[in-house]
């Protein structure tokens, strides 16, 4: 990227985000998305995916700045050299989960996930669920609290809290964790080629409902859920030399 680049700021409504979004245009200006550069979010990793879904239909590199709570997604903030570190910037491709899921009344409910998708139990029983990969039945029947499909650069999230593991962001390979397994007990999940595709059905959906999530997008009384990665869609994000996904991702692991 050159010096000429037209940046267009979002920030989450914390007063630092707004704060920092009104000093880093007294200095940079602002343009509309739809004519920037390179997009520049402030906040934590939520305006992040936000962004990214909110921006997914360009082709516009997102460069975040961390002004929340969590960033794993985020660059450290800093008012000053920001074109110069844009300029610098070493870019992450992604490609997010299509989630299809169909409830109980037969309603077909799409979405999209950067970092996973999640199937939870809705009710004071635990769920049941049979897991198919490509069309055949891998898992007859999980009696879980829960389980999930996580992209390499979603591992660290809720996957991780989940004890799944972490993906290097190149491994084209996702994760398939489940949460309090109570049978069978030992199973601990698998890793998938990230061009499989993953349906659970959810066995006695009404005596055990549950809902499907798509970062934070939600379906109630899901019957059944397939996912699968979505190579037509591809998330640009920035990040100082040195301190990309990649680089994230293995320090995670020895933290």
């Amino acid at each position: 990227m050159s010096a000429g680049i037209r940046v267009a700021f979002v920030a989450s409504e914390t007063k630092i985000a707004q704060k920092a979004r009104h000093d880093l245009v007294a200095l940079h200006g602002d343009v509309p998305i739809d004519d920037a550069d390179v997009i520049v979010a402030l906040g934590g990793d939520g305006l992040m995916l936000q962004t990214l879904h909110g921006t997914q239909h360009l082709k516009t590199p997102v460069y975040g700045m961390n002004r929340g709570t969590i960033g794993f997604l985020m660059n450290e903030f800093e008012a000053y050299g920001l074109i110069a570190r844009l300029s610098a910037a070493e870019e992450e491709v992604i490609n997010p989960l299509t989630m299809t899921a169909v409830t109980v009344d037969g309603q077909i409910h799409e979405g999209i996930a950067i970092n996973e998708v999640s199937l939870l139990r809705a009710g004071p029983q635990a769920a049941k669920l049979q897991i198919s990969v490509d069309g055949k039945v891998r898992l007859a029947e999980l009696v879980c609290d829960g389980a999930l499909l996580a992209t390499p650069a979603g591992s660290t999230a809720y996957n991780y809290s989940a004890h799944g593991p972490i993906l290097p962001i190149g491994s084209d390979v996702l994760a398939l964790t489940a949460m309090s397994a109570f049978r069978p007990r030992r199973w601990r999940g698998a890793l998938l080629p990230k061009v499989a595709t993953v349906r659970f059905d959810v066995l006695e959906a009404d005596k055990r409902p549950v809902m499907a999530d798509a970062d934070n997008r939600s379906v109630k009384n899901v019957a059944s859920v397939e996912v699968r990665s979505n190579p037509d869609i591809q998330h640009r994000i920035l990040f100082d030399p040195g301190h990309g996904l990649e680089e994230r991702l293995i320090r995670e692991q020895f933290a």
